[in-house]
């Protein structure tokens, strides 16, 4: 990880060579059938974002798709539209420093592969792996986000977090299912390997909030997401087409720059969405008044 940047051009490629479309369904975007073992975390010791001559300053930044059955479309968005989208956006401007993107996929307790997740990369290959995750497409009964946060709180090695002391951050993308709550360290031993048999949901959150800032962005819903207040963002189906600029929006923000000027450049409509969904957030400087 860590070199190459990523391109206009090197994502047309891709879109064309693999002829991906937003009206494609799941089965026609995910073509793989089965968990690649590149992206299982059992066969996965650590993934690693560190500096480099490319990327001086690092940042972390993880994505996590809900892969539930519910959510397929989403999935299909955020292949062939947002994850350009928001990867465009982060390389815009200098507030987010050589940004690092891994993509993870989580579905529901009972799938054969709950949890996959990518190298941290800067270019092309963000996209490419992403294609490769194994859509299983099954039910939406309690889905296992724990399992990532444990895996991204005990198998990363992050120099922006081991150098610097600064956190990476992690976005969650799903609808209102609920998070199992019980089980979870047989959970966490069947998807990734580890005994952790005092682990529970709020321990696991705890303990990846010391690497990372978390949000979840909800879809409609609410399910039992009670434990994520403050970070969680909940919005309607009419939000989904600003997903990215949430994403960039939320990372600006805890950068610390101000909401009004994160606002400016949109338009009316745009701008509502995107004050809607960061002012759902626990952060000092969210909830100002400002003239939308």
């Amino acid at each position: 990880m860590g070199y190459g940047s990523y391109s206009a051009s090197d994502w047309s490629k891709l879109k064309s060579s693999r002829k991906l479309s937003n009206d494609q369904n799941v089965e026609e975007v995910f073509k793989k059938r089965s968990c690649d073992p590149k992206l299982d975390p059992r066969f996965i010791g650590t993934r690693e974002c560190f500096d480099s001559q490319d990327h001086p300053h690092s940042t972390p930044i993880v994505v996590g798709l809900d892969v539930t059955a519910s959510m397929g479309y989403l999935a299909v968005k955020v292949a062939t539209e947002a994850l350009n989208d928001l990867i465009t956006k982060l390389y815009s401007t200098s507030t987010i420093e050589d940004p690092a993107l891994m993509c993870a996929a989580y579905g529901d307790f009972k799938d054969e592969s709950p949890l996959q997740v990518t190298q941290f990369e800067s270019d092309i290959r963000i996209a490419e792996q992403l294609l490769d995750i194994y859509f299983e497409n099954h039910g939406n009964n309690k889905v296992v986000p724990t399992c990532l946060w444990e895996f991204l709180s005990r198998h990363t090695n992050i120099d922006a977090i081991n150098k610097r002391g600064e956190k990476g951050f992690l976005f969650t993308i799903g609808d209102g299912a609920d998070i199992r709550t019980d089980t979870v360290p047989e959970t966490i031993k069947r998807v990734i390997g580890d005994d952790v048999p005092e682990a529970s949901v709020e321990s696991l959150l705890t303990e990846v909030e010391k690497k990372f800032h978390v949000i979840h962005i909800m879809i409609g819903g609410e399910g039992n997401r009670d434990i994520l207040s403050g970070r969680k963002i909940v919005i309607g189906d009419g939000a989904v087409n600003v997903i990215p600029d949430i994403i960039f929006g939320a990372i600006r923000l805890q950068k610390g720059e101000k909401l009004t000027d994160i606002l400016e450049p949109y338009d009316n409509a745009n701008r509502l969405l995107i004050y809607n969904a960061l002012n759902q957030l626990s952060l000092s400087d969210v909830g100002q008044s400002i003239t939308l």
